[in-house]
C-alpha cells in the first residue's frame, strides 16, 4: 500500500482590493520562504495600465488576458520544480477559477480592511491605480467562499505582523 503523499508545490495568491498590502506581503513571503515571485501588475497588458491610469475600471474582458498571463507564469515555475507568490487583485471567484488552472490547490491570502484605511494608505503611495477606482474594486470584491482554499488576514496591525499571520497560514501547506 502507497501513502499518500503531499503537495511537491505550493502556489500561493496574496489576494485584495488597492492599497491592501497585497506587493509589501508577497515580497515578505518570498524573502521568508523563498518562493518565486511575481508582481501581478507587471503582467497588466498597457492597455489595462492606462485605462485604470484614466479612472477607467477593467472589465472581465480586460482582465483575460492578464489572468491568463499569471497562469502561465505559475506553470513555468511549477515546471521548474518551484513555489510561488503572486501578488494579484484575485477580485472574483471567477478570476480565482482562472487562477486555479496552474493548480488547483492554490492557496488564496485575502488581505482586508474598511475603505477609509485603504483610502488613507493610497493617498500616500504613487501607483497607476487612482484612489476613484478603489470603490469599484469594494463593488467587485467576492470573498472567499467555502471551498476555496484560503485564509483572510486583517491588515490593520503593523506589518510584521500581517506578514507573521500570513505565514502561519501558508508554513503548515509548504512542502
Amino acid at each position: 500500500m502507497t501513502e499518500a503523499r503531499g503537495p511537491t508545490i505550493l502556489h500561493v495568491v496574496v489576494m485584495g482590493v488597492s492599497g491592501c498590502g497585497k506587493t509589501t506581503v508577497a515580497e515578505a513571503l518570498r524573502d521568508r520562504l523563498g518562493l518565486a515571485f511575481a508582481e501581478g501588475d507587471a503582467y497588466h497588458p498597457q492597455a489595462n495600465v492606462d485605462k485604470m491610469a484614466s479612472g477607467q475600471p477593467l472589465t472581465d474582458d480586460d482582465r483575460q488576458p492578464w489572468l491568463e498571463a499569471l497562469v502561465a507564469w505559475t506553470q513555468e515555475q511549477e515546471a521548474e520544480g518551484k513555489s510561488t507568490v503572486l501578488s494579484c487583485s484575485a477580485l472574483r471567484r471567477r478570476y480565482r477559477d482562472v487562477l486555479r488552472g496552474a493548480d488547483p490547490d492554490t492557496f488564496f491570502v485575502h488581505l482586508h480592511a474598511d475603505f477609509d484605511v485603504l483610502a488613507e494608505r493610497m493617498r500616500h503611495r504613487a501607483h497607476f491605480m487612482p484612489l476613484s477606482l478603489l470603490q469599484s474594486q469594494f463593488d467587485t470584491l467576492e470573498p472567499l467562499a467555502d471551498g476555496e482554499l484560503g485564509v483572510q488576514v486583517d491588515v490593520m496591525p503593523p506589518v510584521d505582523e500581517v506578514v507573521a499571520a500570513t505565514e502561519a497560514a501558508i508554513r503548515p501547506r509548504l512542502p
